[in-house]
C-alpha cells in the first residue's frame, strides 16, 4: 500500500512531514552506520578493561554481524506481513535498549549478547526503513533523491562514528555503546508522530514459519561458519561439515519457498538481471570494502604506531566525500543509470585499493594513503546509492520489504564472508617477526581485496553489455502478475 505522503512527493514538493519521515529513517540508519565505525576503534580499549583475549574481542564484531545478517530476510518480510512502521518503531526501540545495556555491562559475554540483539534489531530496521521509502516516493526522480539522501546518513554517520569514538575512546569505550541509545529513542518518539501508517498485507496464505526458520539459520550457520573458520580451519571437519549443513539447509529453503503460497522470499524476483547484479554487487562491494578497513586499521595502529584517533582521521576523508557527494548521486543516475554509475564507482575502487598495494613503514599520507582515501570515498558515492535504487526499481510496493531484506542480507553476509577469507589469507602466512614481515603478510590480504573489487567490475561490465544487446527486460513481478508479465523499458 503507498502511503498518501506521495502524492505532494508526486508533485515535486515535499511538505515538511516528509522531510520528517525521511528524517527519522534517515537516523536510523545513521546509527547503523556510527554503532559499526565506532566499535571498531573501541576494540582495544574494550579488551583491555574487560580482560577478554583476541578470539573473544572479535565476537563483540562477529555477535552483531550475526544477528544483522541472519535475521535480515525474516526482518524484511516481517515488515511486509505486519506493517513497516510498527516494526520500524518495535525494532528501532528494542535497539535503544541494547545500546543502554551495552554500556552498563562488566563482562565479555553479556557485551557480546546485547551486540546480538542490537544486530538483530537493525535486522529488522534496515529493511523496514528501506521499504516506507521506496513506497512512500514513487520510483525515478524523487525516490532516487530519497535514496541518495539516506545512503549520505549512513556515511556521515559512518565519518562521524570513526571522529567520535576516537574521542570518546579517550574518556571511556563505555561512551561508545550509550552514544546510540539517546539518539533512538529521539528518532523513536519522532517515528511515532511522523511515519505513515500502512495496511498489512492480506495474508491469505498464512505465514511461511517453515521458510523463516529454515532462511533464519541458514544465514546464521553461514556466519557463523565463515567468522570461526579462520580459527577452526577452512579444512577441518567441523568447518567442512557445517558447509554442509549450510548446504542442505538453503536447499531446504529453496525447496519451502518455491511451494510455499505466501514465501519469505518470492525467487521469481531473482529473474531480473538487473535485481541478480544488485545483490552480487553488494556482495562485492561490502566485502571488499570491510576486509580493507579491517587490513588498514591493523596496518596504520600495529605498525605505523598510530592512535585510535589518528587512525579515524586518516579514514576521515573518504567518509566526508561520501558526505558531501551523494546528495547529487540521485540527479547523476536519474542521467546515466545505475549500471553505469556501479561500473565506474567499482574502477575507483579498484584504483583505490590497488594504489594502497604501495604502502610501506614510513608512508608519506598525502602522497600515498590519501589519494586510496579519496577514490575509494569516491567509489562508495557511486557504488552504495546505485545499488540501492537498481535493487528496488520495478518491485512492488507489497515486496519491497523482502527485497530490502535481500539486499541487506547480501551486504552483511558479503562483509562476513570475504573478511574471514582476507583474515584467513593473512594469517596462513609465515609468522612474522619484523614489521616489515608483518607488512609482508598483509600485502596478499589487500591483494585479495583488490581482487574482489575487480570480480564486481567485470560482473558490472557484463551486465552492460547485455543491457546493450537487449532493449528491454522483463520487472520482477508479483506471483499473481507473473503470467501476465509485461516488456517494460528500464534503466538500469
Amino acid at each position: 500500500m503507498t502511503s498518501p505522503l506521495t502524492t505532494p512527493a508526486a508533485e515535486g514538493r515535499w511538505t515538511p512531514r516528509l522531510w520528517g519521515t525521511l528524517l527519522v529513517l534517515c537516523a536510523a540508519m545513521f546509527l547503523d552506520a556510527l554503532d559499526v565505525s565506532m566499535v571498531g576503534v573501541a576494540l582495544p580499549s574494550i579488551g583491555a578493561d574487560l580482560h577478554l583475549s583476541t578470539s573473544t574481542l572479535q565476537w563483540i564484531v562477529s555477535g552483531y554481524i550475526l544477528g544483522y545478517g541472519g535475521l535480515l530476510l525474516l526482518g524484511g518480510r516481517t515488515a511486509d506481513l505486519l506493517g513497516r512502521r510498527r516494526v520500524f518503531l518495535v525494532a528501532l526501540g528494542v535497539f535503544a535498549l541494547a545500546s543502554l545495556l551495552g554500556g552498563l555491562v562488566d563482562s565479555g559475554p553479556l557485551l557480546i549478547a546485547s551486540r546480538f540483539v542490537k544486530g538483530l534489531s537493525a535486522a529488522f530496521t534496515a529493511p523496514a526503513g528501506l521499504s516506507i521509502i521506496t513506497t512512500t516516493f514513487p520510483e525515478g526522480p524523487l525516490r532516487n533523491r530519497a535514496l541518495s539522501i539516506y545512503t549520505t546518513c549512513a556515511a556521515t554517520g559512518f565519518s562521524m562514528g570513526l571522529v567520535l569514538s576516537g574521542l570518546l575512546t579517550e574518556a571511556s569505550w563505555r561512551l561508545t555503546m550509550l552514544l546510540p541509545a539517546p539518539i533512538a529513542v529521539i528518532a523513536l518518539l519522532a517515528g511515532l508522530r511522523l511515519l505513515p501508517r500502512s495496511a498489512r498485507e492480506e495474508n491469505h496464505g498464512g505465514y511461511d514459519i517453515p521458510g523463516a526458520v529454515l532462511g533464519t539459520a541458514s544465514m546464521l550457520l553461514l556466519v557463523f561458519t565463515v567468522v570461526q573458520a579462520p580459527e577452526a580451519g577452512w579444512t577441518t571437519a567441523r568447518t567442512l561439515l557445517s558447509f554442509l549443513a549450510v548446504a542442505v539447509l538453503l536447499t531446504a529453503f529453496v525447496l519451502v519457498e518455491r511451494r510455499s503460497p505466501s514465501p519469505l522470499i518470492r525467487l521469481g524476483v531473482l529473474r531480473s538481471g538487473s535485481q541478480v547484479r544488485a545483490q552480487l554487487g553488494a556482495v562485492a562491494f561490502f566485502g571488499s570494502y570491510v576486509g580493507f578497513q579491517f587490513l588498514t586499521t591493523l596496518y596504520m595502529q600495529s605498525l605505523l604506531g598510530w592512535s585510535a584517533l589518528h587512525t579515524a582521521l586518516a579514514f576521515l576523508p573518504a567518509g566526508a566525500l561520501v558526505a558531501i557527494s551523494s546528495t547529487k548521486v540521485g540527479a547523476i543516475v536519474d542521467r546515466f543509470g545505475t549500471q553505469r554509475l556501479i561500473a565506474t564507482g567499482f574502477a575507483l575502487m579498484v584504483a583505490g585499493y590497488a594504489l594502497f598495494l604501495r604502502v610501506d613503514l614510513d608512508p608519506v599520507y598525502a602522497a600515498v594513503i590519501l589519494p586510496s582515501m579519496l577514490l575509494i570515498g569516491a567509489a562508495c558515492a557511486l557504488v552504495f546509492p546505485s545499488l540501492n535504487i537498481q535493487a528496488t526499481n520495478g518491485v512492488e510496493d507489497h515486496e519491497q520489504g523482502m527485497v530490502s531484506g535481500l539486499l541487506n542480507t547480501s551486504v552483511q553476509v558479503g562483509g562476513a564472508i570475504f573478511l574471514a577469507v582476507v583474515t584467513a589469507v593473512v594469517t596462513a602466512a609465515a609468522p612474522a617477526t619484523t614489521p616489515q614481515g608483518v607488512l609482508d603478510s598483509y600485502r596478499p590480504g589487500f591483494m585479495v581485496v583488490t581482487g574482489i573489487a575487480v570480480a564486481g567490475l567485470l560482473m558490472t561490465l557484463t551486465g552492460m553489455r547485455a543491457r546493450r544487446s537487449l532493449p528491454s527486460i522483463v520487472v520482477a513481478r508479483s506471483s499473481v502478475e507473473e503470467a501476465g508479465a509485461e516488456r517494460v523499458p528500464v534503466r538500469d
